[in-house]
Formats: C-alpha cells, sequence, structure tokens
C-alpha cells in the first residue's frame, strides 16, 4: 500500500512539472453546443437601454445596421459619474462557415470572433455630459461593437440607437447657447432665464408634450436628471447602510462577493415613458414652456444652484440646460450704536402709531464682564420692549414702563441691546417735554464689576411734609432712603398765582426729566444718606429761604453713580402768609 501511494505521489509530481511540455488537448464539443464566456448584449435600434456599469469593467453591447442604411448615430447618456465608450466596427474577412448551426445556446457575436477579421476604432469619449455619435455606416462591416467603462465608481448609463439620416427626435434639442442666465438676484428670490429649446419652439405644440423643470439646491449643479435622482436617493440610503452593517453576517458578504467575481450583468432596461415616477422625490418646479422664472422662497446671504431641464413627456427623455448659480443678497442690517460707560441716553422713535426698533452695543469693563441696564419708559401709553442678547442667544426680555426698571449682565464680553416700540400714542397723548426734549426712553449701562446685582430702591418714592413745621420762609420734607450710600439732591420751582390756584404741576414733573434738565438755581441742596435698616431708612431736608404765601413745587433725586437718577414724585408745598 505505501509503495502504490509514493508512486502516485511522483506521477503527480511529474504531471505538475512536465506539463507545459505535454501537447494540449482540444475539446472535442461541438461549436453550437459551447456556452459563451460572458453573456451578449444586443442593441436594440429606436429604444433607449439603460446599462450598468461596474467600476473599472468594461460593457459590451453589439449591434448591426440594414444593409441599406444611409447613417448612424449613436447617443450616450451618462448618470452622473463619467463614462468612457468607444465606437469600434468589426469587418471579417472570411464569411461564418455554411455548416454551422446557429443555436440560442451560442450568440452571434461570440461565433464571429472566432473567425479572423479586423475592427476599426470609429469614435470615442470621455465625460459625464451626453454625446452623440453622428456618421456614415461601413458598407464592409458585419458588427458595430460598443464599449462602456466607468473608472471611479459603480453607476449607469442610457444608450440609444437611430438609423438613418437627421435627428431622431427622441431627445429634446438644446439650443446653441444652453446656459442658464440670471435676470435678477434679491433677498429671497432669484430671477431665471434661458434660451427655448428647438424641440419646444419649432415643432407644434401639443399640451403637455414638452416641460421646462427648475431644480434648486444648495449643493451642486447636475448634468442631468439621473444625477439629482442619485444625490437625492443617496442621502436617504446613507441610514439605511448603516443599520444594514450592523445586522450583516458572514454569508451575505461571501455570497456577494461570490457573484462579483462572474461577468454577468442585468438584463437592459427600458426608462419609464414618464418621468413623472423616476423623479418624484426631485423638488423641481415644471412651468410648462415658459423660458422665464422665478424662484422665490430662498434664505438670504445663501449660495444656490439652478438647473433647468426640458423633459420630453411622451418619450421619457430630458435635456439638461448649462446649470447657474448665485448668492442671494443679505439681510438689510440694522444701524448699531455702541453705548459708551456711564452715557446716558435718550432714545427716540420718530415715526409715532408704527412700530420701529433700535440697536445699541455695549462692551463691560473688567474680567467678570458684568453690567447693569437701566431703563425708564417716557413715551405715555406707549408700549416698549427691551431685549438683550449675547451670542445670538436671549439674555433677558421685558417690558419698560414709567417706573425705572434694572437688567443686571453677566458673563459675556458683548451685549446687544434691541428697543423695540409698539405703541399708538398719538402727539396730543404724549406729554410734551420741556426744552423741545421728544423721548420714548431713557436708557443708561454701565460696567458692574464692583457690584454683585442689581441696586436696592427706595420702598416708596412720595415725599412728605409735616404741617406743623410748615412756617412763612421754611419748609421740612422727609423720604424714604435704601441701605446704600447714595446722594440725594432737592430742587424747588416757584409756581405763580395761576398754576397755585389750578394746583396744578407742570411739564417739571414727568417722571423722565432728570437733573440734568434742571437749572442749577433751583437746586437747594443735596446730602448723603445711607441707613442699613429699610424701615428706618427716612431722611429729611428743612427748606429755608421761601417767601410766605408763595406755592412751590419741591423734587427730590437719588443721584447714583451707575443707573438712571431716581426722581421722586413731585410735591406742592404753599409757604404760610402770616407766622
Amino acid at each position: 500500500m505505501a509503495l502504490a501511494s509514493l508512486s502516485w505521489c511522483l506521477g503527480a509530481a511529474l504531471a505538475v512539472v512536465c506539463g507545459p511540455w505535454w501537447p494540449q488537448v482540444h475539446s472535442t464539443l461541438a461549436p453550437e453546443n459551447e456556452v459563451p464566456l460572458r453573456p451578449t448584449m444586443w442593441l436594440p435600434e429606436g429604444k433607449i437601454t439603460s446599462v450598468t456599469l461596474p467600476k473599472g469593467r468594461t460593457r459590451r453591447l453589439y449591434f448591426t445596421l440594414r444593409k441599406k442604411a444611409p447613417a448612424v448615430s449613436v447617443t450616450v447618456s451618462p448618470c452622473d459619474l463619467p463614462v468612457e465608450w468607444t465606437l469600434a466596427a468589426r469587418t471579417l474577412k472570411d464569411k461564418p462557415l455554411k455548416s454551422l448551426q446557429w443555436s440560442t445556446k451560442k450568440s452571434m457575436p461570440e461565433m464571429w470572433w472566432r473567425g479572423p477579421g479586423t475592427e476599426e476604432k470609429i469614435y470615442s469619449f470621455t465625460g459625464n455630459t451626453v454625446d452623440t455619435y453622428r456618421g456614415t455606416s461601413y458598407p464592409q462591416a458585419s458588427i458595430y461593437i460598443l464599449r462602456l467603462r466607468s473608472k471611479q465608481q459603480n453607476t449607469r448609463a442610457t444608450v440609444y440607437l437611430h438609423e438613418g439620416l437627421g435627428p431622431s427626435g427622441t431627445f429634446p434639442v438644446l439650443p446653441a447657447d444652453p446656459r442658464v442666465h440670471t435676470l435678477g438676484v434679491g433677498m429671497t428670490s432669484v430671477t431665471l432665464s434661458w434660451a427655448p429649446s428647438a424641440s419646444v419652439s419649432s415643432l407644434p405644440h401639443i399640451q403637455g408634450t414638452y416641460d421646462y423643470c427648475v431644480l434648486v439646491n444648495s449643493q451642486q449643479n447636475y448634468p442631468s436628471l439621473c444625477a439629482a435622482q442619485n444625490s437625492m436617493t443617496n442621502k436617504k440610503d446613507e441610514k439605511q447602510v448603516k443599520e444594514r452593517r450592523r445586522r450583516v453576517t458572514a454569508w451575505p458578504i461571501l455570497k456577494e462577493w461570490w457573484w462579483q467575481q462572474w461577468d454577468t450583468y442585468p438584463e437592459p432596461q427600458n426608462l419609464p415613458s414618464s418621468l413623472d415616477d423616476e423623479y418624484a422625490n426631485l423638488q423641481c418646479v415644471c412651468q410648462g414652456t415658459e423660458s422665464v422664472c422665478t424662484v422665490s422662497e430662498l434664505l438670504p446671504e445663501t449660495l444656490y444652484y439652478f438647473d433647468v431641464f426640458v423633459i420630453d413627456r411622451v418619450n421619457g427623455t430630458s435635456a439638461a440646460y448649462k446649470g447657474a448659480f448665485a448668492r442671494t443678497h443679505e439681510e438689510a442690517r440694522p444701524e448699531i450704536t455702541a453705548l459708551r460707560e456711564g452715557e446716558l441716553r435718550w432714545v427716540t422713535f420718530p415715526d409715532r402709531g408704527s412700530s420701529s426698533e433700535q440697536f445699541f452695543n455695549f462692551r463691560p469693563r473688567g474680567w467678570q464682564k458684568s453690567g447693569l441696564l437701566t431703563l425708564q419708559s417716557c413715551g405715555g401709553s406707549e408700549k416698549i420692549k427691551v431685549t438683550v442678547f449675547s451670542k445670538g442667544q436671549v439674555l433677558a426680555s421685558q417690558a419698560v414702563g414709567g417706573d425705572i426698571s434694572h437688567i443686571w449682565l453677566q458673563g459675556s464680553p458683548s451685549y446687544l441691546i434691541h428697543l423695540e416700540r409698539k405703541g399708538t400714542a398719538t402727539a396730543a397723548e404724549e406729554p410734551a417735554l420741556s426744552g423741545g426734549l421728544a423721548a420714548s426712553v431713557k436708557i443708561q449701562i454701565s460696567s458692574a464689576y464692583h457690584r454683585r446685582g442689581v441696586p436696592s430702591l427706595p420702598t416708596t418714592l412720595q415725599i412728605k411734609s409735616f404741617n406743623r413745621l410748615r412756617g412763612c420762609n421754611r419748609v421740612t420734607l422727609a423720604w424714604m432712603g435704601t441701605e446704600e450710600r447714595s446722594l440725594y439732591c432737592v430742587y424747588r420751582r416757584k409756581l405763580g398765582n395761576h398754576e397755585a390756584e389750578a394746583a396744578g404741576v407742570s411739564a417739571l414733573t414727568a417722571p423722565c426729566l432728570g437733573p440734568e434738565s434742571r437749572s442749577d438755581t433751583e437746586r437747594v441742596l443735596c446730602k448723603y444718606f445711607q441707613e442699613l435698616n429699610p424701615r428706618r431708612a427716612v431722611t429729611t431736608a428743612v427748606i429755608g429761604g421761601l417767601e410766605p404765601g408763595m406755592a412751590y413745587v419741591f423734587d427730590v433725586y437719588l443721584m447714583r453713580r451707575w443707573g438712571i437718577p431716581i426722581k421722586y414724585a413731585s410735591k406742592m408745598i404753599k409757604t404760610r402768609k402770616e407766622c
């Protein structure tokens, strides 16, 4: 047994070493029973044929022409990627043997390959645009071979064969200038125009035969409708591919690899007669045969790409114009005024009865980046709203009234302040301010790196007078203070007889008018006051040098190093005539 095994191994070794010098034995299988090495694909005339192109592999399509065909045209339409394609004519030197029996198991091109012949290259092209070869037929050619190849990725293309002179009429004809022009660009709209297609203008128009469709996107221009469709579907399939990879097993991967080793291709498929189902998910705007289109509802300051396709709905074909791109205009940015440290500003809204807005910017000092914003509305029945932004986020938003409002800001190097008025007050309703001032809002902001929050306010802004202490040339006033050390200034104004009888308070009693609007001769005294107990924070002042029997208006202002001065309610007091 061991000897027989050893002789078998030696014989196998001799077969491997000496095999190349042994004569080759050809198969005696009859030609009609042989199976071709690769399945052949015939290109029909007058039909749109879809071809799948795997990466790096050459697809071959074969066709023959009628004997009296004067000319031939071949149109190749790549989907999205560049495709290399060549057209060649193969001529046989000898006719096929009559004794060969044709069978379905053996294709005709495969039989011609076995015979001697010459092949002549007619045309070649590389690109991702539609290209057509037109030329006369070769009388000596026995068969035509169309080779297609994609070097980048798997893709597909469509091929159309036409026999005869002139265009086939299957594809829409583009004009001599196939560019899309932009007539106008706005903030949210773009107007486009393009030269009409000869298929639409020269032929009698039938309702629903041709359409111009405009595709808008923010990524790129597409050379064809097929390319746009692939781009949309690839985005939707990305999530599905990730989920599929999680659940995939070893057997599907092995099976897919096994079948890819064979040079097999799917059967040719015709495109659908209507493009509605093929490109239903594209956001195309089809507008009939008008060659001017306005695309609206766009975003400001955004780059958009515009593609125009002329579609033949009868044959299910399309042609792409050379797309254009445009950037919409930016929004009208409002003027932003910089606020200086501690600056008191009167903000006016000139257009009464209509909404208006103003913007301000402030950069606080100090490493804590904090600030105190103080506002007071002076517009009567007008509605003022303040909103503070930082880095696109809303930090505070509130209404501003006649009482002073404080907004504490902290943690940002810059603040954007937005004041908006939505008032309906008229000129008669708004109180007149002295000195020609027509302010609606008083605003003041300062860096508050030495503070920890909003300053305290008095519990009441009423001024009290003591009747028993009222004399002929002096009065005694009392008001509430705060636990913080602050400066209080008292102003007086003598009233005439008419104002005293009417018991009215002039325009100087307006809450928005601060000490900056008062004359220095009206100031009678300024004093500092502080009381840690808010309930006992009461201060008094004796005002002398008055005339007997005269009416006076007294105003007290709380003066602070930051923020708007706080005005107490005006108090009218009449001195005694006799003491």
